[in-house]
């Protein structure tokens, strides 16, 4: 067992950091307050090679694990988290799925692009009435000669309105439930009414989320992902490793609490001396940092076991894990944030501080990728299986 990164890991989590420090951090209130990140960062990370971190370097991508793609994620949430959820909902949610469940065709034909950052990806699953209860959507998808004919509504689409390429889920036998799910791998111009609404968050302001709304929009069929019928084991393929991943923004946003929060404590002067001199921002302090470290040996553990499990689900261990690490991870940043903004008093409160957008950002990941009543569920149940 062995703690230390390998040589090739810390290469990688420095050059993301040095990117971000120097070209990223002076431009992160501005796309906070925009809305909007400027086109040349998605495609200097696609030269970066970070937009296709897991996917091998036949299809354009850089030939890394989900470890690698959570470290990457975390340097990047230190300094922006929405463009680390952007990044992460590009190359896992959309790269990563259709590597792992694409055909030879699939792959060479929409990877490349994706991973040079050419095109945007993204994943639609969620609906206005389907959630955490991703079986119940209702967008359906009927057959027509060699087309499918999509309509639909989804809902909170992370890229959703700036997407080339995305992952569709629909119903194609609305009987079958679960077993009448089809994915399928949509791209913007195909015949047919495509239209997104943007829509305004609290946080992660910089990451573009949408409502998509689909009306009589034909796909090839050559472009279901998997098999007709089987999105649900797409679905669930993949969704062990997404919970991981996205555990190294949460590891980013505590960790940048600590620091900004250190950093302020020592300087802040109160009673004539610093406020780091009293217990109670000590054992803040001291909370933060061992929830922090608690939460990133979770996320490695997750993410190994991530790369080694071929499609993870139910009843294996990376399902138990993986659900523990990011419910642990998620509210962990929470905390670390709501604890910097305490430390920071009345500065921590003002749009000027850079504390506020991480306190923002931070709740999100309680309630993206199953909230984290359903974790605890997932974990309990788990857990009762094994007795």
């Amino acid at each position: 067992m062995d703690f230390e990164l390998s040589e090739e890991y810390k290469m990688l989590k420095d050059s993301v950091h040095d990117f971000m420090t120097k070209e990223i951090e002076p431009i992160a209130e501005q796309i906070d307050r925009e809305d909007k990140f400027p086109e040349w960062v998605w495609k200097r990370m696609g030269e970066l090679g970070w937009l296709g971190i897991t996917i091998p370097e036949e299809y354009g991508g850089s030939g890394f694990d989900y470890l690698a793609q959570a470290i990457v994620g975390e340097e990047m949430g230190r300094i922006c988290p929405a463009l680390a959820l952007s990044a992460g909902a590009h190359s896992n949610l959309c790269c990563d799925n259709l590597y792992r469940n694409g055909t030879e065709e699939q792959r060479h034909k929409y990877l490349p692009p994706l991973c040079r950052g050419e095109k945007v990806g993204a994943l639609a699953l969620t609906e206005p009435n389907a959630g955490s209860d991703a079986v119940g959507i209702q967008t359906t998808a009927k057959k027509d000669s060699d087309h499918y004919i999509i309509n639909g509504t989804k809902m909170f689409i992370t890229n959703g309105d700036i997407a080339d390429t995305l992952i569709v889920y629909t119903k194609t036998d609305p009987q079958k439930g679960a077993r009448g799910i089809t994915a399928f791998i949509v791209e913007k111009g195909f015949q047919g009414s495509f239209t997104s609404r943007h829509l305004e968050k609290m946080g992660y302001r910089g990451s573009p989320t949408a409502e998509l709304s689909f009306e009589d929009y034909r796909v090839p069929r050559q472009n279901i992902l998997g098999e007709e019928n089987q999105g649900i084991r797409v679905m669930m393929s993949g969704l062990d490793a997404e919970r991981a991943i996205f555990c190294g923004l949460g590891i980013g946003i505590a960790e940048r609490a600590l620091e900004l929060s250190l950093k302020y404590a020592k300087e802040r002067v109160q009673f004539r001396q610093p406020i780091s001199n009293f217990q109670l921002i000590q054992g803040k302090l001291a909370d933060m940092y061992t929830a922090l470290e608690a939460s990133r040996l979770l996320t490695y553990k997750a993410t190994t076991l991530a790369q080694k499990s071929e499609r993870g689900g139910k009843g294996t261990e990376i399902h138990k894990v993986a659900a523990a690490a990011i419910l642990f991870n998620a509210e962990a940043a929470t905390k670390a944030a709501l604890d910097a903004v305490q430390i920071h008093g009345g500065y921590g409160y003002m749009l000027d501080y850079p504390i506020n957008r991480l306190f923002r950002d931070a709740k999100l990941a309680e309630i993206g990728a199953g909230t984290s009543e359903i974790r605890r569920i997932v974990i309990a149940e788990a857990l009762l299986e094994e007795v």
